[in-house]
């Protein structure tokens, strides 16, 4: 394996320790990596980091909000103070629903921020530091709504259709430079903590390996990271086994 010393892992959109961004950090901390991890509460990530260095990796919590570029300059000049940043990944998005005729404006845009311009920031950051070691990947976390809209979340697909289309964007200009874009389309719901608060019955609905698991899911994304350049992935979907599509 690639020595991953003092490399560092920039996970942002971490909440619960059984989040998938908590599982991001824990899987490339367990590979050697620092998980420098980024969300809005302080408190949860703090918990995430510490369960990271119990459990013998590197981890560093570092509060910000995506949707805010002042807040990520920040933080980025925060993370090359850890190491030479090997990966990026972005996992910020909040699937709020609401009926068209009764979305407002202000929910509209916040949902394109927090999915689409936080995107773009965060990633544009990443992108900056990777080229100057022309190496390195930068994820995006999508969902089925990255490729079709519905109802009740016009916002919600809106804003992850253009996270998509930004995340290819990425990938033809950095690409040749060395930069690994990839884009993952996370179809179905995840068997963590917001599910299993929310929808306790669908958790029940969905039977064994119904839904997501968020170490599968991370191990992918490790994958992602690892692939050779002659072979690199663009964009791959996820879903159980017996998830319809």
């Amino acid at each position: 394996m690639t020595d991953t010393t003092n490399e560092v892992a920039w996970i942002a959109g971490v909440g619960a320790s059984a989040g998938l961004g908590g599982a991001l950090a824990r899987r490339f901390a367990s590979a050697g990596y620092t998980a420098a991890i980024t969300g809005r509460n302080a408190g949860r990530l703090e918990a995430v980091a510490a369960e990271i260095r119990a459990a013998g990796g590197s981890a560093v919590a570092l509060a910000g909000d995506v949707g805010s570029e002042a807040d990520v300059l920040s933080l980025a000049r925060r993370v090359s103070e850890l190491g030479p940043l090997a990966v990026g990944v972005f996992n910020a998005g909040n699937a709020d629903r609401a009926p068209t005729l009764e979305l407002g404006a202000d929910a509209f845009e916040q949902a394109w921020r927090t999915s689409t311009f936080a995107g773009f920031v965060f990633g544009r950051e990443v992108a900056r530091s990777l080229v100057q070691r022309k190496q390195g990947s930068l994820l995006f976390t999508g969902a089925t709504a990255s490729l079709r809209g519905k109802p009740p979340f016009a916002a919600f697909a809106s804003a992850k259709a253009g996270l998509r289309s930004l995340s290819q964007s990425f990938a033809r200009e950095f690409g040749p430079l060395g930069i690994h874009v990839a884009h993952v389309v996370i179809d179905g719901g995840i068997d963590g903590e917001r599910l299993r608060s929310r929808a306790a019955d669908r958790v029940t609905q969905a039977g064994p390996d119904g839904l997501l698991k968020l170490e599968a899911i991370a191990e992918v994304y490790f994958q992602l990271h690892l692939q050779h350049r002659s072979a690199w992935t663009q964009e791959l979907d996820l879903r159980p086994y017996k998830e319809p599509f």
